[in-house]
Protein backbone atom coordinates (compact mmCIF):
# COMPACT_ATOMS: atom_id res chain seq x y z
CA UNK A 1 0.00 0.00 0.00
CA UNK A 2 1.51 3.46 -0.80
CA UNK A 3 2.76 5.60 2.02
CA UNK A 4 0.42 8.29 0.76
CA UNK A 5 -2.67 6.15 1.42
CA UNK A 6 -1.32 5.06 4.93
CA UNK A 7 -0.33 8.45 5.92
CA UNK A 8 -3.87 9.90 4.71
CA UNK A 9 -5.41 7.38 7.01
CA UNK A 10 -3.63 7.77 9.94
CA UNK A 11 -4.90 11.55 9.35
CA UNK A 12 -8.40 10.97 8.87
CA UNK A 13 -8.33 8.26 12.20
CA UNK A 14 -7.37 11.45 14.17
CA UNK A 15 -9.39 13.65 12.34
CA UNK A 16 -12.13 11.47 13.93
CA UNK A 17 -11.08 11.88 17.27
CA UNK A 18 -10.38 15.26 16.88
CA UNK A 19 -13.91 15.68 15.43
CA UNK A 20 -15.01 14.49 18.59
CA UNK A 21 -13.50 17.13 20.74
CA UNK A 22 -15.24 19.14 18.41
CA UNK A 23 -18.53 18.49 18.88
CA UNK A 24 -18.32 17.77 22.52
CA UNK A 25 -18.52 21.58 22.81
CA UNK A 26 -21.52 22.30 20.07
CA UNK A 27 -23.68 20.04 21.42
CA UNK A 28 -24.05 22.63 24.73
CA UNK A 29 -24.77 24.86 22.26
CA UNK A 30 -27.53 22.79 20.34
CA UNK A 31 -28.98 21.67 23.54
CA UNK A 32 -29.76 25.44 25.01
CA UNK A 33 -30.81 27.02 21.01
CA UNK A 34 -33.05 24.09 20.96
CA UNK A 35 -35.01 24.88 23.85
CA UNK A 36 -34.92 28.47 23.85
CA UNK A 37 -33.37 30.16 20.36
CA UNK A 38 -31.27 31.90 22.28
CA UNK A 39 -26.89 31.13 20.69
CA UNK A 40 -25.34 30.75 24.03
CA UNK A 41 -21.86 32.67 22.90
CA UNK A 42 -20.84 31.34 26.72
CA UNK A 43 -20.69 28.02 26.41
CA UNK A 44 -16.80 27.71 25.51
CA UNK A 45 -16.30 30.13 28.96
CA UNK A 46 -18.66 27.67 30.67
CA UNK A 47 -16.43 24.93 29.68
CA UNK A 48 -13.77 26.54 31.17
CA UNK A 49 -15.49 27.87 34.55
CA UNK A 50 -16.51 24.04 34.85
CA UNK A 51 -12.60 23.25 34.29
CA UNK A 52 -11.50 25.41 36.95
CA UNK A 53 -13.81 24.68 39.78
CA UNK A 54 -13.05 20.78 39.06
CA UNK A 55 -9.21 21.58 38.90
CA UNK A 56 -9.74 23.72 42.09
CA UNK A 57 -12.11 21.34 44.33
CA UNK A 58 -9.26 18.55 43.24
CA UNK A 59 -6.59 20.66 44.60
CA UNK A 60 -8.36 21.60 48.21
CA UNK A 61 -8.01 25.42 46.72
CA UNK A 62 -9.86 27.80 48.43
CA UNK A 63 -12.11 29.65 46.45
CA UNK A 64 -11.33 33.77 46.13
CA UNK A 65 -8.33 32.99 47.88
CA UNK A 66 -6.21 36.15 46.31
CA UNK A 67 -9.32 38.64 47.34
CA UNK A 68 -9.71 37.25 50.67
CA UNK A 69 -5.94 37.73 51.22
CA UNK A 70 -6.08 41.20 49.48
CA UNK A 71 -9.04 42.40 51.45
CA UNK A 72 -8.15 40.90 54.90
CA UNK A 73 -4.24 40.56 55.15
CA UNK A 74 -4.18 36.91 55.35
CA UNK A 75 -2.37 34.20 53.36
CA UNK A 76 -4.67 31.41 52.75
CA UNK A 77 -4.48 29.18 50.15
CA UNK A 78 -5.23 25.64 50.15
CA UNK A 79 -7.82 23.76 52.62
CA UNK A 80 -4.97 21.43 53.40
CA UNK A 81 -6.76 18.34 51.94
CA UNK A 82 -7.08 16.82 48.30
CA UNK A 83 -10.71 16.28 46.72
CA UNK A 84 -10.87 12.54 45.73
CA UNK A 85 -12.06 13.10 41.68
CA UNK A 86 -14.93 10.79 42.23
CA UNK A 87 -16.10 13.53 44.41
CA UNK A 88 -14.65 16.74 42.71
CA UNK A 89 -16.79 16.12 39.87
CA UNK A 90 -20.18 15.64 41.55
CA UNK A 91 -19.34 18.42 43.18
CA UNK A 92 -18.54 20.74 40.04
CA UNK A 93 -21.64 19.43 38.61
CA UNK A 94 -23.63 20.73 41.51
CA UNK A 95 -21.82 24.41 40.75
CA UNK A 96 -22.59 24.30 37.43
CA UNK A 97 -26.59 23.46 37.94
CA UNK A 98 -26.03 26.31 40.73
CA UNK A 99 -24.87 28.80 37.76
CA UNK A 100 -28.35 27.63 35.76
CA UNK A 101 -30.38 28.50 38.46
CA UNK A 102 -28.77 31.78 38.64
CA UNK A 103 -28.39 32.65 34.92
CA UNK A 104 -32.01 31.39 34.50
CA UNK A 105 -33.48 33.98 38.08
CA UNK A 106 -30.95 36.98 37.09
CA UNK A 107 -30.91 36.89 33.49
CA UNK A 108 -33.17 34.75 31.22
CA UNK A 109 -36.22 35.89 33.75
CA UNK A 110 -35.81 39.57 32.86
CA UNK A 111 -35.76 38.94 29.22
CA UNK A 112 -38.35 36.72 28.02
CA UNK A 113 -40.21 37.85 24.58
CA UNK A 114 -36.82 39.90 23.91
CA UNK A 115 -35.04 39.71 20.32
CA UNK A 116 -32.39 37.33 19.81
CA UNK A 117 -30.17 40.07 19.20
CA UNK A 118 -30.35 40.95 22.98
CA UNK A 119 -30.90 37.75 24.25
CA UNK A 120 -27.15 37.04 22.39
CA UNK A 121 -25.79 40.03 24.02
CA UNK A 122 -26.82 39.29 27.27
CA UNK A 123 -24.98 36.02 26.80
CA UNK A 124 -21.75 37.53 25.57
CA UNK A 125 -21.90 39.32 28.80
CA UNK A 126 -22.55 36.31 30.55
CA UNK A 127 -19.32 35.18 29.07
CA UNK A 128 -17.14 38.08 30.26
CA UNK A 129 -18.63 37.70 33.61
CA UNK A 130 -17.91 34.25 34.33
CA UNK A 131 -14.38 34.22 32.85
CA UNK A 132 -13.71 37.05 35.43
CA UNK A 133 -15.23 35.37 38.10
CA UNK A 134 -13.16 32.15 36.99
CA UNK A 135 -10.14 34.55 37.38
CA UNK A 136 -10.86 35.90 40.92
CA UNK A 137 -12.11 32.60 42.62
CA UNK A 138 -9.43 30.24 41.09
CA UNK A 139 -6.26 32.35 40.06
CA UNK A 140 -5.51 32.62 36.26
CA UNK A 141 -2.10 30.62 35.97
CA UNK A 142 -2.10 27.42 34.02
CA UNK A 143 -3.36 24.84 35.57
CA UNK A 144 -2.81 20.45 35.17
CA UNK A 145 -6.30 18.56 35.16
CA UNK A 146 -5.99 14.82 36.00
CA UNK A 147 -9.08 12.84 36.17
CA UNK A 148 -7.20 9.52 35.24
CA UNK A 149 -8.00 9.30 31.83
CA UNK A 150 -4.98 7.49 29.94
CA UNK A 151 -2.85 9.65 28.19
CA UNK A 152 -0.52 9.29 24.82
CA UNK A 153 -0.06 6.44 21.82
CA UNK A 154 -3.13 3.61 21.82
CA UNK A 155 -0.77 0.77 21.48
CA UNK A 156 -3.55 -1.60 20.76
CA UNK A 157 -4.38 0.77 17.65
CA UNK A 158 -0.50 0.60 17.08
CA UNK A 159 -0.61 -3.05 17.07
CA UNK A 160 -3.66 -3.18 14.93
CA UNK A 161 -2.45 -1.04 12.14
CA UNK A 162 1.05 -2.71 12.09
CA UNK A 163 -0.45 -5.77 11.87
CA UNK A 164 -2.56 -4.86 8.84
CA UNK A 165 -0.16 -2.28 7.02
CA UNK A 166 3.18 -2.48 7.91
CA UNK A 167 2.42 0.65 9.68
CA UNK A 168 1.71 1.59 12.92
CA UNK A 169 -0.82 4.48 13.17
CA UNK A 170 -0.39 6.81 16.40
CA UNK A 171 -3.54 7.56 18.09
CA UNK A 172 -4.01 9.27 21.17
CA UNK A 173 -5.84 7.59 23.75
CA UNK A 174 -7.20 10.31 25.22
CA UNK A 175 -8.98 11.18 22.65
CA UNK A 176 -10.56 7.44 21.82
CA UNK A 177 -11.77 7.88 25.26
CA UNK A 178 -13.07 10.93 24.32
CA UNK A 179 -14.95 9.03 21.29
CA UNK A 180 -16.46 6.84 23.56
CA UNK A 181 -17.26 9.41 26.23
CA UNK A 182 -19.42 11.56 23.87
CA UNK A 183 -20.93 8.25 22.53
CA UNK A 184 -22.58 7.92 25.61
CA UNK A 185 -23.23 11.25 26.10
CA UNK A 186 -25.10 11.25 23.13
CA UNK A 187 -26.88 8.27 23.68
CA UNK A 188 -27.98 9.49 27.03
CA UNK A 189 -29.36 12.60 26.08
CA UNK A 190 -31.08 10.73 23.35
CA UNK A 191 -33.09 8.69 25.37
CA UNK A 192 -33.71 10.73 28.17
CA UNK A 193 -34.95 13.34 25.54
CA UNK A 194 -37.45 10.81 23.74
CA UNK A 195 -38.39 8.74 26.57
CA UNK A 196 -38.90 11.14 30.15
CA UNK A 197 -41.07 13.67 30.85
CA UNK A 198 -39.05 16.22 31.15
CA UNK A 199 -36.88 15.02 27.66
CA UNK A 200 -40.54 15.53 26.29
CA UNK A 201 -41.68 19.14 28.38
CA UNK A 202 -38.25 20.02 26.63
CA UNK A 203 -39.23 19.06 23.21
CA UNK A 204 -42.13 20.73 23.82
CA UNK A 205 -40.34 23.99 24.17
CA UNK A 206 -37.95 23.63 21.48
CA UNK A 207 -41.07 23.24 19.07
CA UNK A 208 -43.32 26.21 20.81
CA UNK A 209 -42.91 28.18 23.51
CA UNK A 210 -46.92 29.31 23.65
CA UNK A 211 -48.18 25.77 22.95
CA UNK A 212 -46.18 24.26 26.14
CA UNK A 213 -47.15 27.20 27.93
CA UNK A 214 -50.89 26.14 27.79
CA UNK A 215 -50.61 22.92 28.90
CA UNK A 216 -49.16 23.93 31.64
CA UNK A 217 -44.89 22.92 31.17
CA UNK A 218 -42.99 25.46 33.23
CA UNK A 219 -40.88 27.52 31.01
CA UNK A 220 -38.41 28.70 33.85
CA UNK A 221 -38.16 24.85 34.81
CA UNK A 222 -37.12 24.45 31.65
CA UNK A 223 -34.82 26.88 30.81
CA UNK A 224 -32.86 25.90 33.90
CA UNK A 225 -32.75 21.98 33.28
CA UNK A 226 -31.60 22.70 29.81
CA UNK A 227 -28.70 25.12 30.90
CA UNK A 228 -27.95 22.54 33.40
CA UNK A 229 -27.44 19.82 30.97
CA UNK A 230 -25.51 22.24 29.15
CA UNK A 231 -23.27 23.18 31.95
CA UNK A 232 -22.70 19.57 32.56
CA UNK A 233 -21.63 18.98 28.93
CA UNK A 234 -19.65 22.19 29.16
CA UNK A 235 -17.78 19.93 32.29
CA UNK A 236 -17.38 16.97 29.89
CA UNK A 237 -15.93 18.96 27.29
CA UNK A 238 -14.00 20.86 29.34
CA UNK A 239 -12.42 17.62 30.79
CA UNK A 240 -11.39 16.37 27.92
CA UNK A 241 -10.26 19.95 26.56
CA UNK A 242 -8.13 20.46 29.81
CA UNK A 243 -6.70 17.07 30.40
CA UNK A 244 -5.14 17.44 26.60
CA UNK A 245 -3.74 20.99 27.31
CA UNK A 246 -4.40 21.72 30.61
CA UNK A 247 -6.50 24.24 32.24
CA UNK A 248 -5.78 27.77 30.67
CA UNK A 249 -8.21 30.99 29.34
CA UNK A 250 -7.62 30.35 26.21
CA UNK A 251 -9.80 26.85 26.55
CA UNK A 252 -12.81 29.58 26.37
CA UNK A 253 -12.08 29.52 22.32
CA UNK A 254 -12.76 26.27 21.54
CA UNK A 255 -16.27 27.65 21.31
CA UNK A 256 -15.17 29.53 18.42
CA UNK A 257 -14.10 26.24 16.82
CA UNK A 258 -17.81 24.77 17.64
CA UNK A 259 -19.45 27.52 15.34
CA UNK A 260 -18.01 25.52 11.83
CA UNK A 261 -19.42 22.49 13.88
CA UNK A 262 -22.98 23.97 14.24
CA UNK A 263 -23.18 25.31 10.84
CA UNK A 264 -22.54 22.56 9.14
CA UNK A 265 -24.53 20.45 11.14
CA UNK A 266 -27.48 22.78 11.87
CA UNK A 267 -27.98 24.47 15.51
CA UNK A 268 -31.01 22.07 16.31
CA UNK A 269 -29.57 18.79 15.66
CA UNK A 270 -27.78 17.11 18.49
CA UNK A 271 -26.55 14.20 15.68
CA UNK A 272 -25.83 17.04 13.52
CA UNK A 273 -23.18 18.36 16.35
CA UNK A 274 -21.53 14.96 16.36
CA UNK A 275 -21.45 14.74 12.18
CA UNK A 276 -20.63 18.66 11.93
CA UNK A 277 -17.60 17.72 14.39
CA UNK A 278 -16.79 14.70 12.56
CA UNK A 279 -16.71 16.38 8.85
CA UNK A 280 -14.71 19.66 10.41
CA UNK A 281 -11.58 17.02 11.86
CA UNK A 282 -11.56 15.23 9.28
CA UNK A 283 -11.69 17.67 6.60
CA UNK A 284 -9.00 20.11 8.53
CA UNK A 285 -6.84 16.90 8.78
CA UNK A 286 -6.95 16.32 5.37
CA UNK A 287 -6.44 19.22 3.60
CA UNK A 288 -3.37 20.12 6.11
CA UNK A 289 -1.72 16.58 4.82
CA UNK A 290 -2.45 17.22 0.97
CA UNK A 291 -2.11 21.41 0.78
CA UNK A 292 0.49 22.12 3.36
CA UNK A 293 3.15 21.31 0.31
CA UNK A 294 1.57 23.40 -1.61
CA UNK A 295 0.05 26.13 0.53
CA UNK A 296 2.09 26.10 3.67
CA UNK A 297 1.22 25.36 7.18
CA UNK A 298 -1.54 26.57 9.62
CA UNK A 299 -4.51 25.68 7.18
CA UNK A 300 -6.29 24.30 10.41
CA UNK A 301 -6.74 27.58 11.67
CA UNK A 302 -8.80 28.48 8.67
CA UNK A 303 -9.84 25.48 7.04
CA UNK A 304 -13.12 24.53 9.12
CA UNK A 305 -14.12 28.45 8.36
CA UNK A 306 -13.93 28.75 4.94
CA UNK A 307 -16.14 25.82 4.49
CA UNK A 308 -18.55 27.16 6.62
CA UNK A 309 -18.30 29.70 4.74
CA UNK A 310 -19.47 27.57 1.59
CA UNK A 311 -22.31 25.86 3.20
CA UNK A 312 -23.58 28.86 4.31
CA UNK A 313 -23.66 30.18 0.99
CA UNK A 314 -25.35 26.59 -0.07
CA UNK A 315 -27.11 25.22 2.75
CA UNK A 316 -27.70 27.68 5.76
CA UNK A 317 -29.90 25.59 7.39
CA UNK A 318 -26.80 22.91 7.75
CA UNK A 319 -27.04 18.74 7.34
CA UNK A 320 -29.51 18.22 9.93
CA UNK A 321 -31.16 21.54 10.31
CA UNK A 322 -35.20 22.53 9.44
CA UNK A 323 -35.40 24.42 6.31
CA UNK A 324 -36.76 27.96 7.30
CA UNK A 325 -39.43 28.65 4.75
CA UNK A 326 -41.56 32.31 4.67
CA UNK A 327 -44.10 33.56 2.45
CA UNK A 328 -44.89 37.45 2.68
Amino acid sequence: MPDTLLFAMEATLNGLTAGVMYALVALGFVLIFKASGIFNFAQGVMALFAALTLVGFQSGQIPFAHLINAVFGTRLHQFGWNMPTFLAIPATVLVMILLAVLVERYILKHLVNQEPIILFMATIGLAYFLEGVGDIMWGAEVKALDVGLPKGMSGAVDDITFAWFGYGFYIDRLELWAAGIAGILVASLTIFSQYTKQGRALRAVADDHQAALSVGISLRFIWVLTWSIAGIVALVAGIMWGSKSGVQFSLSLIALKALPVLILGGFTSIPGAIVGGLIIGVGEKLFDFFMQPVIGGATENWFAYMLALAFLLFRPQGLFGEKIIERV
